[in-house]
This record gives structure tokens, C-alpha cells and sequence, in this order.
């Protein structure tokens, strides 16, 4: 038994790292202004994950509440996918938030490598934000004023 609950985990493992090459390229190709909208959302899907009775399963239907593990990842990185950046920033808000909550507690070396990348990508949508807010800003200051 303690073979196949280690291949389910190793495999979770695996299918997590590739979602989240995924996501990454997803946020690298969001348009500039989706980012700080995307800071704001995960900031919203945390708070809504941390919220409930089994936070690792956000995002899971209640029928499934009792699986091992999620669906919020697969359906995150489903919106992610989108064309449409609103819904590829609503699937990159779910997936980051579903899979802090299921990689927070972890004791495999393996999930915890995870979790700190989930907190490196946290970090780099919010500095991608703030680098969006301090060019607008120069570039305001830097216009000529035209006067009438």
C-alpha cells in the first residue's frame, strides 16, 4: 500500500511541475495591463481558499469533496488555456491559489520545491504589477503637457 500511495504522489507531483510550465508561460504572455488584475485575483482566490473547510480541494464540486486530491488545478489551467486573457487570469488565479493550499503542508521534498516555486511565481506576477505601475507613472511624467 505504501508503494502505491508513493506513485500517486510522485505522479501528482510531476503532473503539477508540468501545469505549472504551463501557467508560467501563461503569465509571461498576458497582455501588460492583465498583470496587476492577476496580483488582485490570486489575492481574492487565496483569501476564498483559505476560507473553506478543505482548502487544498478549492475549486473541487462538492461531489468530489472526499477525492484525494483537487480539480481545481486542471480546471484553473483549463481556463488558463483561454484565448481570452479575463478567463486565462480568473484560470491562473485558481491554479496558484488550489495548488498553494495543496503544496503548503507538505512533507515531500518534492511538494515543498513545488510550493516555493508557487511563491517565486506569486512574487513574480507581483513584481511584473508594480514594474507596470512605475512605467505608467514615468511615462506621465514624462509627456510634454500640451497647452491650450
Amino acid at each position: 500500500m505504501r508503494l502505491v500511495t508513493h506513485l500517486i504522489a510522485v505522479n501528482r507531483e510531476i503532473r503539477l511541475r508540468r501545469q505549472l510550465a504551463d501557467i508560467e508561460r501563461v503569465v509571461l504572455a498576458l497582455p501588460v495591463r492583465a498583470h496587476a488584475d492577476l496580483q488582485q485575483l490570486v489575492r481574492r482566490e487565496m483569501e476564498q481558499a483559505a476560507a473553506c473547510d478543505f482548502p487544498h480541494l478549492y475549486g473541487t464540486p462538492p461531489e468530489e469533496r472526499y477525492s484525494t486530491y483537487g480539480h481545481g488545478p486542471d480546471i484553473g489551467l483549463g481556463k488558463a488555456r483561454s484565448e481570452n486573457p479575463l478567463i486565462a487570469t480568473r484560470g491562473v488565479a485558481l491554479w496558484v491559489a488550489a495548488v498553494y493550499h495543496e503544496t503548503l503542508d507538505s512533507r515531500r521534498p518534492g511538494m515543498e520545491d513545488l510550493h516555493r516555486q508557487i511563491l517565486r511565481l506569486m512574487r513574480q506576477v507581483k513584481e511584473l504589477s508594480a514594474s507596470e505601475r512605475r512605467d505608467a507613472t514615468a511615462a506621465w511624467m514624462t509627456e510634454p503637457q500640451a497647452v491650450a
